[in-house]
């Protein structure tokens, strides 16, 4: 699988560096030549005698030892892949600002290959604003990040921050650097427009009638289309998550008549379109140019219905195109999603319940189920958004490109 490749593994000072024994072991089992690399603190954490006895190389820790500080140029060129697994919070914060105060990070900075990381934090750590700055950050430098799992935490919490298992990177790190083919590659050539997020509609200059999407399945959605080789250009909302395109063209949009102009601008020359925005049903038919004051009891706002994007794309559809819809419901949930697939003139709908507990706005996690216009029902346990969103594109994949 990976015979004769070249990799330097990284390890910080995290509790999941016990994870990386294992990591070691998988990536000399499939033929790799492994080379570790370690924070002093990591030393805290894992033993550097497992390490070189299972990578059967040296553990390099110091920058001054010896003549490693003349040789972190040549490693970090050496390497086909660099992977830090964990990244603690820590050294993703001098990563991102570019320090170099042990070898590690010299390595990084010296390695012309690509670079993949898999972060380790607790909940808090994983979700504070400076966290999600620095990976915006290092996304933005070509980065890859495999993000961090839910599950049971070193704090005694649960949450988000579980570095991803051994197992789980070995196969990213496969299949989108060492398997280049039409199986992991077969969007190539073929471009795709996502829209992602809420929409805002104005009442006044600082007020406005909006939902609470996140963006985060649309977001997933675009990257895993990219990862398949389509050139994808994402149409976002107004969302909190830090944006990072990372070879994805974005278009910022507030409005659903705003996000209905880019769709329709870029439509006609998409093969695939997925309409994953919670975009405003409703618009308020007057915008008042100064801020409304509060005088009576009552404030009575008239609203116009907006145009209906996905409707819209289906009436001018040619022949070969791709058109992916999603239905959020709370009741009568298939129903109203085949009904939405028949009358949209679209080729699969994805349906999100409410009632479906990890589902819906604000989670890290989607339950779906998805109908294509052939009439059949493909049904999806919870899972993060990253590994549903894989499960959208596959289905697409399997129905239309296979």
């Amino acid at each position: 699988m990976l015979q004769g490749k070249k990799i330097v593994l990284g390890i910080t000072g995290s509790i999941a560096a016990y994870k990386s024994i294992y990591l070691v072991r998988l990536l000399v089992k499939a033929g790799a030549e492994v080379k570790v690399v370690i924070t002093p603190s990591a030393k805290d954490f894992v033993s550097p005698l497992t390490l070189s006895t299972l990578s059967k190389n040296p553990v390099l820790i110091d920058l001054f030892d010896g003549e490693s500080w003349a040789n972190h140029v040549m490693l970090g060129r050496w390497a086909d892949l660099m992977i830090i697994a964990p990244l603690s919070c820590n050294t993703l914060a001098k990563m991102a600002n570019g320090q170099c105060d042990n070898l590690l990070l010299a390595v990084y900075l010296s390695a012309t290959c690509p670079v993949v990381v898999a972060p380790a934090m607790d909940e808090d750590m994983w979700n504070h604003p400076a966290t999600k700055l620095n990976l915006a950050k290092l996304e933005s430098f070509g980065n890859k990040i495999i993000s961090v799992e839910k599950g049971d935490l070193a704090s005694g919490l649960f949450g988000d921050g579980r570095m991803a298992e051994p197992e789980s990177i070995l196969t990213y790190i496969t299949d989108n650097f060492f398997l280049i083919s039409r199986v992991t590659r077969p969007l190539h050539g073929k471009k795709a427009i996502v829209t992602a997020g809420p929409t805002y509609e104005h009442l006044d200059p600082v007020r406005f009638i909006g939902n609470h999407s996140s963006g985060k399945m649309g977001i997933a959605i675009a990257k895993e289309l990219e990862e398949r080789g389509a050139d994808v250009t994402l149409i976002m909302g107004p969302t909190q998550v830090p944006i990072m395109p990372n070879g994805i063209s974005l278009i910022k949009v507030t409005s659903a008549a705003e996000m209905y102009k880019a769709c329709q601008k870029e439509f006609s020359t998409t093969d695939i379109a997925v309409m994953a925005a919670a975009v405003a049903d409703y618009s308020p038919v007057n915008i008042s140019p100064e801020k409304i004051k509060k005088k009576d009891d009552n404030l009575i706002v008239e609203l116009l219905k907006t145009k209906d994007i996905l409707k819209s794309l289906g009436e001018i559809k040619r022949s070969g195109q791709v058109l992916i819809g999603f239905a959020l419901e709370t009741n009568n949930e298939k129903s109203y999603a085949k009904d939405k697939l028949q009358k949209k003139n679209a080729d699969m709908i994805v349906l999100n319940s409410l009632n479906d507990i990890g589902a819906g706005f604000g989670y890290d996690t989607n339950k779906i189920t998805i109908f294509d216009k052939g009439g059949k029902e493909f049904n999806f346990d919870t899972k993060s958004k990253t590994a549903v969103a894989k499960d959208i594109v596959d289905t697409m994949i399997n129905l239309y490109y296979a």
